[in-house]
């Protein structure tokens, strides 16, 4: 990700997503997956918030969020 916030910013962004785009966290990660695949972050964040029509920095967290929960489940896996 190009721009690199707190994690207390990015806290805050994800417990206002549901509110401001109308959508869950688990329903961003369902059509991530569901997309184009796209080997950088900054792609995958650019084509959420392009095709969804979502603020460039909802979509960067939303991926951010995503990337971290996926690297834990392969570590646990």
């Amino acid at each position: 990700m190009p721009l690199t916030r707190s994690l207390e910013t990015h806290k805050n962004l994800i417990a206002r997503i549901p509110r401001v785009t109308g959508s869950d966290l688990r329903e961003w990660f369902v059509r991530l997956e569901s997309g184009p695949a796209f080997i950088r972050c900054e792609e995958r964040a650019n084509w959420l918030a392009d095709e969804h029509g979502i603020s460039h920095g909802y979509a960067n967290a939303i991926v951010h969020e995503w990337e971290m929960r996926r690297r834990m489940r392969l570590a646990g896996a």
